[in-house]
C-alpha cells in the first residue's frame, strides 16, 4: 500500500546545529499518527517541510506518492495543515475567508462541504465576524475548517487544542474521529499526552531532531513502561524492608499502600510471592500499566531534567 506520507532521511539546519537530523517514517492511509516531543524537538519544523512552508534541507518527502519538491502543487493540494500558531487575516470575516480559501489550492469551492464544516465546527453564528474579534477557541475552529476546506487526504494538526476549553477539545476530537472514519489520514502533534494515547494508533517520539521511538501506542507502552503492582496492606508498615527498597518500592504516608515496579523478566505473581514471603498480608491488589506520559518523560529525559527545550 502506498503511504499517505513518506519521509526519508530528512534534515534541516538554520543557523547552528541541525534541528531535524535524518528522520524517516511512513504513515499509512487512514491512520491517526502521533508525532510527540518536547518544545524544540523539531516537530513543527518537520511539519513545515511536509507542508512546503519551509524548504527541505536534504532528504525526501512524498504525499501519496507525490514528491513535495518536484510535484509541489499536487502534493500541497493533498495536505491540509492547522498550524500551532494562529494564522489568520484579521480583517476577513469567517464567511469570506472560507469561500475563497479552497481556491488557493486550485480547488473549486464546494458550498455543501463548506456549510457542513461551518455547522460541524459551530461557526454559523459567527460567519459575519472579522477574525480580529474572534475568541481564541473560535479562531482554532476556523483554522480547522480552513485546513479542511479543500478536502485534503492528509490532515496535519499541530497542537490543535492548545489553549482551548475542555468542551471544545472534546468536540474537536469527535470531529477528527469522524473525518478519520471517512478516510482522512491524520498526523497529530499534541502536548496533551492523554489525547495522543486515546487518539493515535501509532506514535513517534522525537527529541533533539531525532526519532527516539516509533511503534504502535500499545507496543510502545508495553515495551518502554514497566508494569507496577499497587497493594493494599492489612497492617500498616512503619518502614519498608530492605528487599523492597532494593526493588524501588514506595509506601504511602499511612503505611498501608505499597507500590512497586515489576522487575524485567519477573511476572507479577512471582513478585507477589516474594512480598508475601516477607510476612506482609495483602488485602487488595491492583496491576497498573504505565501511561504514555511516563514513557514520554523517560524517553526524552525530562523526568530526570536531562531533556532540552532548544
Amino acid at each position: 500500500m502506498q503511504p499517505a506520507l513518506r519521509i526519508e532521511n530528512l534534515w534541516k539546519t538554520y543557523d547552528g546545529p541541525p534541528v531535524v537530523k535524518g528522520i524517516s517514517f511512513d504513515i499509512t492511509p487512514g491512520e491517526i499518527f502521533g508525532l510527540l516531543g518536547p518544545n524544540g524537538a523539531g516537530k513543527s519544523t518537520t511539519i513545515n517541510m511536509v507542508a512546503g512552508v519551509s524548504r527541505i534541507g536534504s532528504g525526501k518527502v512524498e504525499v501519496f506518492g507525490h514528491d513535495t519538491v518536484r510535484d509541489y502543487s499536487r502534493s500541497r493540494r493533498l495536505v491540509g495543515v492547522m498550524h500551532q500558531e494562529i494564522v489568520i487575516d484579521n480583517f476577513f470575516t469567517i464567511d469570506a475567508a472560507l469561500k475563497m480559501h479552497a481556491g488557493y489550492f486550485g480547488v473549486k469551492d464546494d458550498p455543501a462541504w463548506r456549510q457542513m464544516l461551518i455547522d460541524r465546527l459551530g461557526l454559523r453564528p459567527h460567519l459575519g465576524k472579522v477574525m480580529i474579534k474572534l475568541s481564541g477557541g473560535l479562531k482554532r475552529r476556523f483554522m480547522i475548517a480552513k485546513a479542511l476546506i479543500h478536502k485534503p487526504r492528509l490532515l496535519i494538526l499541530d497542537e490543535p487544542t492548545a489553549g482551548v476549553d475542555v468542551e471544545l477539545r472534546h468536540s474537536l476530537w469527535d470531529f477528527v474521529r469522524e473525518i478519520n472514519d471517512e478516510g482522512t489520514t491524520i498526523l497529530l502533534t499534541t502536548h496533551y499526552l492523554e489525547e495522543a494515547e486515546q487518539m493515535c494508533g501509532r506514535i513517534a517520539i522525537m527529541n533533539h531532531g531525532e526519532i527516539l521511538a516509533m511503534e504502535s501506542t500499545y507496543d510502545l507502552l508495553k515495551r518502554c513502561g514497566r508494569q507496577e503492582l499497587v497493594l493494599q496492606l492489612q497492617q500498616p508498615l512503619d518502614r519498608l524492608p530492605q528487599e523492597l527498597l532494593n526493588l524501588s518500592a514506595r509506601l504511602d504516608a499511612k503505611g498501608t499502600v505499597l507500590s512497586l515496579p515489576v522487575p524485567p523478566g519477573e511476572g507479577s505473581g512471582s513478585l507477589l510471592g516474594r512480598i508475601c514471603a516477607l510476612g506482609l498480608t495483602v488485602e487488595e491488589i491492583e496491576t497498573r500499566q504505565p501511561s504514555l506520559e511516563e514513557v514520554f518523560l523517560d524517553l526524552t529525559g525530562l523526568r530526570n531534567g536531562k531533556g532540552s527545550s532548544r
